[in-house]
């Protein structure tokens, strides 16, 4: 069920500078075109934590992007305009890719959540890995890391993809809980911390996990976006993640909701940093069992259901899931 698309910026409002044209980008006058040739580059978009089309959280992916400059990646991700766009491209190490991930305003992203599982899911569904039924392991490079990932196969085809993020760290707790209440349009007594501390917690990105008494109280969430940044910024962490024990599906563990003002994002369907950091603050509390797989729902509020599983072993937080392609087309760059 792919939707095919083109988008084309007229004008010269994409004609960058730092673009250089290898053989995977075409022009009108054929690979390697220059001066003023028309230069496009093919792009993807991946329903990721999905099941079937416009579900989950989308992701545009850009391959080959070892000819664009960082500038150049910044206006490609803004003109999309994805809560994430990842680009893939050689590693400088020895993993089998490197990607960066920029929101549509400009941030770069470091962690290993759905900007790096979608990725994944694309270079396996489009037969860009070499691929055995069972396990096939893999590594990313991603920032200064090296993480493993894992794709699984049955009759050729994916059936999900299994990212390591980095260890858990455990940081700020937010000070005054009712300036948090207030930030996100609830009250204080909305917020559950006399069960679980509103803390940052990180796994590759530090957000904000904030316990909430139920699924209905996270519904009624409306942040003001510059007041729930300042509380972040004091907090010391990124995005800001609602969740409940009281979940939507009965096979889920929590349900949750995520706000990213700092990086432009005011709501995400499906967020992998954050999920990660869930289910260790979840262990550590002797909430959900080391081990034991745990499914995070999200994206209800959107009406893109997303189920993120999570597993936590120690040190070693496991994030999977599974994606669909919907979009492939052509930017104009020049």
């Amino acid at each position: 069920m792919n939707r095919r698309a083109f988008l084309s910026v007229t004008g010269g409002a994409l004609a960058l500078s730092g673009v250089r044209v290898p053989g995977d980008i075409t022009g009108e006058g054929g690979a390697g075109a220059r001066g003023g040739a028309r230069v496009e580059i093919p792009f993807y978009f991946v329903d990721v934590f999905a099941e079937e089309p416009l579900t989950g959280n989308p992701l545009s992916i850009v391959p080959g992007a070892e000819s664009l400059d960082d500038a150049t990646m910044r206006r490609i991700a803004g003109e999309l305009n994805q809560a994430e766009t990842t680009f893939l491209l050689p590693s400088r190490k020895k993993a089998d890719w490197r990607l960066r991930s920029f929101t549509a305003t400009g941030h770069e992203i470091f962690g290993a959540g759905h900007n790096s599982l979608g990725a994944w899911w694309w270079l396996a569904d489009s037969g860009k890995l070499k691929l055995r039924d069972g396990e096939n392991a893999f590594t990313q490079e991603m920032g200064d890391e090296l993480l493993p990932v894992e794709v699984r196969c049955k009759a050729g085809r994916p059936t999900a993809v299994i990212l390591t993020q980095s260890a858990p760290v455990f940081g700020g707790t937010a000070k005054d809980v009712g300036e948090l209440a207030a930030a996100l349009g609830l009250e204080r007594k909305d917020v559950d911390v006399e069960r679980l501390p509103a803390q940052v917690v990180s796994t590759g990105a530090g957000h904000l996990l904030v316990p909430m008494r139920s699924r209905e109280v996270i519904a009624r969430a409306h942040p003001d976006s510059q007041r729930l940044a300042k509380v972040l910024r004091d907090a010391g962490g990124e995005g800001c993640y609602l969740f409940s024990l009281d979940t939507a599906e009965p096979g889920s563990t929590a349900h949750a909701r995520f706000f990213n003002p700092t990086v432009g994002i005011v709501e995400d369907a499906a967020t992998g940093t954050a999920a990660g950091p869930l289910g260790c603050q979840l262990v550590r509390h002797g909430i959900a069992k080391e081990g034991v797989a745990l499914t995070i729902e999200q994206g209800y509020e959107m009406k893109r259901p997303s189920l993120l599983h999570v597993e936590v072993r120690g040190d070693v937080v496991k994030l999977a899931g599974r994606g669909v392609q919907v979009i492939e087309g052509r930017i104009r760059v020049r």
